[in-house]
């Protein structure tokens, strides 16, 4: 049996693979944080040559389409290595893309969700302040999330989950097929009001490397990854 180190390495090597095979290039740097019942993967340096050319030319929806379908087919593959050597029961998978830094997360939620009372309950600095900040921007774009709660996976990966935050409007477009344009748009507008607030490293004590954020449309959930460095 694989010790927890051994388990994320082995983790981040597959999911270097797969991105290698599926992109033509894998990341530089890729690490896999584990705390059940999350697991997250974070790279860095992962843009193909092609994708360069693109975001040069400000192709950005572009790439965000093609990785897309790329994730079709790699999602599946990652939640069957995770059951085999984490013995994770992936449920829920979110991903996103920070291009300008050539960086990405994945987020895998298993089905047994037993450890999240325990992981409501946890405190660490800035907590409270930080939720309310989530709930103004929430509120600013759609709505207060009925649920919000959050868990420092480590000292470098802060996970932030949302429940309960679509609007009428939303599930209509969602229910008439226009879900990848309303992520997009969301994603572009959320994103903005995350990357240009100085109240989270205020909050948090510490610079925020990355943000990353992804919705599932069907559960009406969000997750926000702050990467952030501790040193700083």
């Amino acid at each position: 049996m694989l010790d927890e180190k051994a388990i994320q390495l082995e983790m981040a090597s597959h999911a270097g693979r797969l991105l290698r095979e599926a992109f033509g290039k894998g990341p530089q740097y890729i690490h896999v944080s584990i705390r059940r019942p999350f697991v997250v993967f974070y790279m860095r340096g992962l843009l193909s040559p092609t994708e360069k050319i693109l975001l040069e030319q400000d192709q950005v929806f572009s790439i965000m389409q093609t990785r897309d379908l790329l994730m079709k087919s790699l999602i599946p593959e990652m939640k069957a290595y995770t059951s085999l050597v984490a013995g994770m029961n992936l449920r829920e998978f979110y991903y996103d893309w920070g291009l300008h830094n050539h960086s990405g997360v994945f987020v895998g939620i298993e089905s047994d969700e037993g450890n999240l009372e325990t992981i409501r309950q946890e405190g660490y600095f800035g907590k409270e302040e930080l939720h309310q900040e989530i709930s103004n921007i929430s509120h600013q774009v759609e709505k207060v999330p009925e649920d919000l709660y959050s868990c420092m996976i480590n000292d470098r990966t802060l996970l932030v989950i949302r429940n309960g935050i679509l609007i009428r409007i939303e599930k209509e477009l969602i229910r008439l097929g226009n879900e990848e344009t309303l992520k997009l748009a969301k994603r572009n507008l959320e994103k903005r009001h995350l990357h240009n607030n100085y109240h989270f490293e205020r909050i948090l004590h510490t610079k925020i490397i990355d943000v990353f954020a992804d919705w599932d449309f069907q559960l009406d959930k969000s997750v926000f990854v702050f990467v952030l460095n501790p040193s700083q």
